[in-house]
């Protein structure tokens, strides 16, 4: 076992497998944020800038909730969304290897809610930074998502 996997745990993912998981799941929140944008503002998406910056606030925080459900409710029940399937990669409890459980809804909340700040610029910041943490973190690759659930991400075996 290397210093820089859990004791008894599938092989850490690659910082290119977490990438590419998260690009697909970014597809899927984009595909999100067009159709409740589009329920918001009554299927007109030509110019949403006339339906007032508040249908902007409801449609972006309906989108990042719809995200952390999506986000909580899959990492909870298998520890993987549809990205990390496609990456053959899950996400972990630290101490034990097992599936998040509950505590795949913090590791949710604190990776999609944030984003409902977009609007005063703390969210792109906070998951900007949240998203490189695992780039720089010993020993085991951690963002602060992972941090705050006491999860990693390993190989799905």
């Amino acid at each position: 076992m290397s210093a820089d996997q859990p004791s008894g745990m599938a092989p850490l993912a690659s910082l290119g497998q977490r990438f590419l998981a998260r690009v697909v799941d970014t597809v899927i929140l984009i595909v999100l944020d067009v159709v409740l944008s589009a329920a918001v503002f009554g299927g007109d998406l030509s110019n949403p800038g006339d339906a007032g910056r508040s249908k902007e606030i409801l449609a972006g925080a309906a989108t990042f909730i719809a995200y952390f459900l999506y986000e909580g409710a899959m990492t909870a029940a298998r520890g993987q969304t549809l990205g990390k399937m496609l990456l053959r990669i899950r996400a972990a409890r630290l101490e034990d290897g097992a599936v998040p459980g509950g505590v795949g809804w913090t590791r949710a909340a604190v990776y999609a809610l944030p984003g409902v700040l977009v609007t005063i610029l703390i969210g792109p910041l906070f998951w900007l930074l949240n998203s490189l943490w695992c780039t720089w973190d010993k020993p085991f690759r951690q963002c602060l998502h992972d941090k705050a659930a006491r999860t990693v991400v390993v190989a799905a075996v």
